[in-house]
């Protein structure tokens, strides 16, 4: 066990496959020390029959499935009410200590008020072992990226994606009732509820099928979903300034520097509502002005009295209350990546068979650049 949670130094998405389990999907990028978690282990003996027990609760080790910047998550048996649960271990750091501090906080806040858990992924417990903050979460079934990812990026049924997008959005409308804030909306931190699906023929697929199953994609058998990570929660009481957000999902006051509030959640919601009807991130980017000059060639001009007053950080992309592009574009390559983006409204007619236009109307709605 010591070797168990002395590995415990990478984060947390639910969201990495290990083995052929379905209970959470992978994210995007595997650290290199990854198999080291499996590695140790076998050093020692299987993981089946480890136990870490914590108030007269003892839960027996089956497998890690996920693991990202600050812990891992560890799928495990519950003896007492018999049952599988999801155990996110924290990375014994200071930092990472207070943000699981934080995390219970909101889960329960959540949970005050979220009686049916029908929102919100529920906490079952929590406790601190050998300086390792340890969250007992119930199990869920994979994350929407992890289903586009299986599918081959393909977009999802634009009437699923309303359906998750009306969840989507009923979770957030929840959350800042509650004054918080959730800030790291992304495709990793929104999970089905159930593993099971069913695969249909998909007669748009490929001529020229390279891997197994490309003439398939899947669906899930139930659309319901919850939302989890809430260790970067902020309480919405006033506007704050530092940087939040997984790049692709940011929202432009956040890169100028201008404080963000509870827009920036619904300007992340657009963003995956986006990613679901088209398979891919709407803004494939790691440069703040090449983001935000995507951004004006999907969604129109910026409006001039944000750019006017980025801070000093934000300010060298903006000359003559204009977005200074192409002119300080990094590289040709960058020109391209811009160019090559259709308008909103073309991009998604590219990937929606019927009723575009309502679809449409709520994605602009949703990635507005004007602040109210």
């Amino acid at each position: 066990m010591e070797l168990l949670f002395g590995l415990a130094q990478s984060g947390l998405y639910y969201g990495q496959e290990v083995g052929n389990g379905t209970s959470m999907g992978p994210s995007r990028v595997l650290p290199d020390h990854a198999s080291l978690f499996v590695k140790g282990l076998a050093q020692k003996g299987s993981p089946h029959g480890e136990t870490m027990t914590k108030m007269d609760i003892t839960y027996k080790i089956q497998r890690k499935i996920g693991e990202g910047t600050f812990g891992q998550v560890l799928e495990c048996w519950d003896r007492e009410a018999r049952e599988l649960v999801a155990v996110k271990v924290v990375r014994s750091t200071k930092k990472y200590r207070e943000a699981a501090m934080l995390e219970i906080d909101v889960l329960h806040l959540l949970g005050k008020y979220d009686r049916n858990g029908s929102r919100c992924v529920q906490i079952r417990n929590w406790f601190d072992y050998r300086n390792h903050i340890c969250i007992v979460f119930e199990m869920l079934g994979p994350s929407l990226y992890d289903f586009l990812r299986k599918n081959n990026y393909r977009p999802f049924p634009v009437d699923l994606v309303r359906e998750l997008g009306r969840q989507l959005l009923e979770c957030v409308a929840f959350m800042h009732d509650l004054r918080l804030i959730h800030t790291d909306l992304k495709p990793e931190n929104i999970l089905f509820v159930s593993p099971e699906y069913v695969k249909i023929p998909d007669y748009k697929a490929p001529s020229i099928s390279p891997t197994e199953g490309a003439y398939y994609k899947r669906l899930p058998k139930s659309s319901a979903i919850k939302v989890i990570d809430f260790g970067s929660t902020a309480y919405g009481h006033h506007e704050h300034n530092y940087i939040v957000s997984t790049r692709h999902y940011r929202a432009p006051e956040v890169i100028l520097g201008l404080g963000w509030s509870y827009p920036c959640d619904i300007w992340s919601v657009g963003c995956i509502l986006v990613e679901l009807c088209s398979g891919e991130a709407l803004f494939q980017t790691h440069e703040n002005l090449e983001h935000l000059a995507m951004m004006e060639r999907v969604l129109g001009p910026l409006p001039q009295h944000m750019l006017r007053r980025a801070d000093r950080h934000a300010e060298k992309y903006v000359r003559k209350g204009r977005l200074d592009w192409p002119d300080c574009a990094t590289s040709r390559e960058s020109i391209k990546a811009v160019m090559k983006l259709p308008r909103l409204q073309n991009l998604v007619m590219q990937h929606v068979d019927h009723s575009a236009g309502d679809i449409i109307d709520l994605l602009q709605g949703l990635l507005r650049t004007e602040k109210d």
